[in-house]
């Protein structure tokens, strides 16, 4: 492909590798790739290496992995390859400095329908909140966080039963192709920003923040849907938690990836754990149970709860810890 459009990319996970394999895939050339400084991660704390850096070094790009994105040496390492256009999936927010460099801009892209879900955490929040759509949006990066002018959007279902993870993936491919329309729209001259601020009119904005560890706890004093869309929501990762207590004072923790949910009017406390030992696990709440389907306790691997029970018999009186 010919073409004059020469793309500084910035990213880390693996929703950002895949935008960046389907850049390269469509003949633009990627001069140089930025992505987070190389971590001790794991048991062993061996290095390991990004997702996208990956990538980059199995294409032969060039790569900078700045601490700090506002160090001069960075700054003028990432000017010497003379990008004009810097694309950035799921990377750190970028300073001024940075993404004011490039001649035809800088444009993310973000795994909701901005102006809704802004924030670290869109694709999580959407299911959390029971919403039946979301989608993709690419915008131009200003002086505030996802709020800069959209230049294209696409909606996307989401199935009652999604989990945050099947979510996740079904959208990274979606952005491979929008990645790709949006650079081609930069290339020919056809982008027409819109303002969020002309596509909030007559909404109620709900945020997308960060994921902390005390979010993590399941409430059982909410209503079965909150309850589902919650564990969901966070199904793989980070994975909603509860603890089981026994009577005698034993103490389980667990996360929790998927559950069903039963509507009745149980006649017993909230938070109240029903098992029969062998293929069920359900507590009570207060329109119903909650039957939990695969957990995964501490030092040990995600299995079906009739493994679980299988392997921990909970005799006696249960209950889990609520808020």
């Amino acid at each position: 492909m010919e073409n004059n459009i020469r793309i500084a990319y910035f990213g880390t996970p693996e929703f950002a590798a895949s935008q960046l394999e389907a850049i390269l895939k469509a003949g633009y050339e990627v001069p140089v790739v930025v992505t987070m400084p190389d971590k001790p991660a794991g048991r062993g704390r061996q290095i390991q290496y990004s997702d996208v850096k990956k990538t980059a070094l199995e294409h032969g790009l060039p790569l900078l992995q700045p601490e700090k994105l506002k160090d001069p040496l960075f700054l003028e390492q990432l000017a010497s390859y003379q990008a004009n256009l810097f694309v950035v999936v799921a990377f750190r927010m970028l300073p001024a400095v940075v993404w004011q460099m490039p001649e035809l801009g800088t444009f993310n892209l973000h795994a909701s329908l901005l102006p809704q879900y802004r924030g670290a955490a869109p694709i999580n929040f959407a299911i959390i909140n029971g919403e039946t759509e979301t989608g993709l949006t690419t915008f131009f990066l200003n002086e505030e966080i996802d709020m800069g002018a959209v230049i294209m959007r696409e909606k996307v279902g989401i199935r009652p039963d999604e989990t945050a993870g099947e979510l996740h993936d079904e959208l990274m491919v979606l952005g491979n192709k929008l990645v790709v329309e949006t650079i081609k729209k930069v290339e020919q001259g056809t982008v027409d920003p819109l303002p969020q601020k002309q596509l909030a009119e007559g909404q109620s904005l709900k945020p997308a923040p960060k994921i902390s560890k005390e979010f993590c706890n399941i409430d059982w004093s909410q209503d079965r849907l909150t309850i589902y869309n919650h564990i969901r929501g966070l199904s793989p990762y980070p994975a909603a938690h509860t603890q089981l207590i026994s009577e005698m004072g034993e103490r389980i923790e667990m996360k929790v990836f998927s559950s069903e949910m039963e509507a009745c009017h149980p006649d017993m406390p909230v938070g109240s754990v029903v098992t029969d030992n062998k293929k069920f696990l359900k507590i009570a709440i207060k329109d119903g149970f909650i039957h939990l389907t695969q957990v995964q306790q501490a030092g040990k691997k995600a299995m079906p709860i009739s493994d679980f029970l299988r392997g921990t018999r909970l005799d006696g009186l249960w209950k889990t810890v609520t808020k």
